[in-house]
């Protein structure tokens, strides 16, 4: 049986966030140049490659993954596309016996009316919360009352939990304050937050705040590189590509920190939780610089996992410089992999 949350906010129900622990937004594959199915302007899923790094995020100890987030490229990926993408990685974990890891769904709409629409096409699909990226075409305009009304009438009527998906990035700097999302995470339907930004006082206010009902609202930390800070300051965990690459990394990490704290931290596994978070960051500059283009790269050059090459266009391409840039990178992945190769062997 598939994983599932239960809901009913007719009746006042108050949803439950997911569980804790490392999920990772994957990147949507698409089908490689050479191929039969190949079109240059706009190629088709491959499913299999998706289903591919599925089961290997599911074995590295990925607790569940958001499809079609920025990482997945949700923009340029259709309706009809989203809901083939969603229920396929929703069989495929199930028939490799991973039925308890969720599929968060991203949104990236500007419309209420569409992105509840999408809401219930990915519920349809096999997904079990969504993630609501913010109104971010008039960012300059919007006001925090204006933020706030519009992620309430998201969740007034979405059939799917939301976490609120907080990316200035790619929002016009839309900018959401920690007293909006003090507001925002008393709503029945709105179970958590992604924050994809580096402003670690803003983490704070949201994550350790009194008047914020945690157990009810979760924050994860959208980059890999803040997890061990989040997690001191009351985040939960992270929603990260790197572990889209090294699951079993920046699991350990995560661990690592539950565990030395339920027995008693030492002064040896703040060296050990340091000395990862560090090989983390230097891995994360490549995801910081080239965001999905460079995830695909790694994952294609690191565990043959899609060809490399970027995503629908514009990002088609990936390196613009091939060979050359990755040189930059190979001996921070290199490292990696044999780490992560290590911990794999102790499990």
């Amino acid at each position: 049986m598939s994983f599932n949350t239960e809901l009913n906010t007719s009746r006042g129900a108050q949803a439950s966030p997911p569980p804790q622990g490392i999920y990772v937004p994957v990147p949507t594959f698409f089908a490689a140049e050479g191929t039969a199915e190949y079109d240059p302007i706009s190629p088709p899923l491959d499913l299999k490659t998706q289903s591919e790094h599925s089961l290997f995020l599911a074995k590295g100890g990925i607790k569940g993954l958001v499809i079609l987030g920025s990482t997945g490229e949700a923009i340029f990926v259709r309706n009809e596309e989203r809901s083939r993408l969603i229920s396929s990685q929703r069989k495929a974990l199930d028939d490799a016996g991973y039925a308890d890891r969720p599929i968060i769904a991203g949104t990236a709409t500007q419309n209420i009316d569409d992105t509840l629409d999408l809401i219930k096409a990915d519920k349809e699909a096999g997904a079990v919360y969504s993630m609501v990226l913010g109104p971010g075409y008039f960012a300059p305009s919007t006001s925090q009352r204006g933020i706030q009304k519009w992620f309430e009438a998201v969740a007034d009527k979405a059939v799917l939990p939301i976490l609120i998906y907080h990316y200035p990035g790619v929002t016009n700097n839309l900018y959401i304050s920690p007293a909006t999302f003090e507001k925002l995470a008393g709503h029945p339907n709105i179970v958590g937050t992604k924050l994809s930004h580096g402003i670690i006082d803003d983490q704070t206010l949201i994550a350790a705040s009194p008047r914020i009902d945690h157990e009810h609202f979760y924050v994860f930390t959208g980059l890999g590189q803040n997890l061990l800070p989040v997690l001191t300051i009351g985040g939960v965990a992270a929603i990260d590509a790197l572990a889209g690459i090294f699951p079993r990394v920046v699991v350990r990490l995560y661990r690592l920190f539950h565990d030395s704290t339920a027995k008693g931290t030492t002064k040896q596994d703040i060296e050990e939780m340091r000395e990862l978070q560090y090989r983390i960051c230097e891995g994360e500059k490549i995801v910081a610089r080239w965001g999905v283009v460079g995830t695909k790269e790694a994952l294609a050059r690191v565990w043959s996992l899609g060809d490399g090459k970027g995503g629908r266009l514009p990002l088609a391409g990936g390196f613009e410089d091939g060979d050359e840039e990755w040189k930059k990178w190979a001996k921070t992945f290199e490292g990696l992999k044999q780490l992560e190769e290590e911990f794999q062997k102790s499990e």
